[in-house]
């Protein structure tokens, strides 16, 4: 019996550039549709890291060649990186199920992800985004826009958004029917669409969601049995670069909370995507979470490798 998965897409997924992508979705839309022609119930959320960051650097280019132009705002950049990552995505997998004469027909959903205006991410902007800048071109940009800037390792000045933990999903609804209506759908990428509710009024957020976090929350509310977090490593590691380096096969979420607390996993790589995993897999008897190479999806579904979380 098939299995409902959310399978969450890397940048190693995409590509880093427009080129890139176009090549990258062609080898992702073959492991996607393994996974379906084996019978399971297929949902793809994304990551957007490189992509959002070329639109930020794109429209605040535009707007200082021709004022009339505003900048865009970061929640209007990541609906644009949903848009052309979701329309070469879902061509992609279209044209592969065709081609192995599997009739699905593939949905992009524009989502939007609720945060709380609350969040502690917020006093505490980390995730930088756009192009290096100088001393006095950051110096600059906060004047001028009101940006947080900080040093980014020894090699300019980067500005920084916050990245809160999303609270619902505003399209949750649409998935669903789409889903029920037997449709292969893209939703929730670069984490959605951050958007604080004003009433009946949606705000977009200057932060991003992480993708990890927001495909988490993704898979526990159409209820699949599985959520997939595909990354640059086969098997998730402990005392990793080192001697005594162990690649893990299976572990308890409690055992991932242990290593995790040990600090054996990286911040801003390795971590938020085994903290996505445990959540996932401890929201509900019998979900569990596998982190493994886009390739290996289909064998590590199978127990045969990757690393999962139950």
């Amino acid at each position: 019996m098939g299995k409902k998965i959310v399978i969450a897409l890397g940048g190693n997924a995409l590509g880093n550039n427009l080129p890139e992508q176009m090549a990258a979705v062609k080898e992702t839309a073959k492991a996607i549709v393994d996974l379906i022609e084996e019978g399971n119930e297929v949902v793809i959320s994304h990551g957007n890291g490189p992509q959002v960051g070329m639109i930020n650097l794109a429209m605040g280019e535009l707007a200082k060649v021709d004022p009339g132009n505003p900048v865009a705002p970061l929640s209007v950049c990541v609906a644009m990186s949903q848009g052309y990552i979701g329309y070469d995505l879902q061509n992609a997998i279209r044209e592969e199920l065709l081609d192995r004469g599997i009739q699905k027909p593939v949905s992009s959903i524009i989502t939007q992800m609720r945060v709380d205006p609350e969040d502690a991410a917020f006093q505490n902007p980390t995730k930088p985004i756009g192009r290096f800048m100088t001393k006095e071109e950051a110096d600059q940009m906060v004047k001028e826009r009101g940006y947080d800037i900080m040093e980014d390792a020894g090699r300019g000045y980067r500005r920084v958004v916050a990245s809160p933990r999303p609270v619902e999903i505003v399209e949750i609804e649409t998935v669903r029917a789409l889903i029920d209506a037997g449709q292969v759908v893209i939703a929730a990428g670069g984490g959605g669409i951050p958007v604080y509710a004003q009433g009946n009024h949606l705000k977009g957020a200057a932060a991003v969601v992480d993708k990890d976090f927001g495909s988490c929350l993704l898979a526990k509310d159409i209820d699949a049995d599985c959520l997939i977090i595909l990354t640059a490593v086969e098997k998730v590691a402990i005392n990793f670069g080192k001697e005594n380096q162990e690649n893990l096969s299976e572990i308890s979420v409690e055992q991932a909370v242990a290593y995790a607390n040990e600090g054996q996993f990286a911040p801003g790589s390795m971590l938020p995507k085994v903290q996505a995993a445990m959540d996932f897999a401890s929201s509900k008897e019998d979900r569990f979470a596998l982190i493994t190479l886009l390739e290996k999806a289909k064998d590590g579904i199978q127990g045969k490798t990757g690393t999962i979380i139950k």
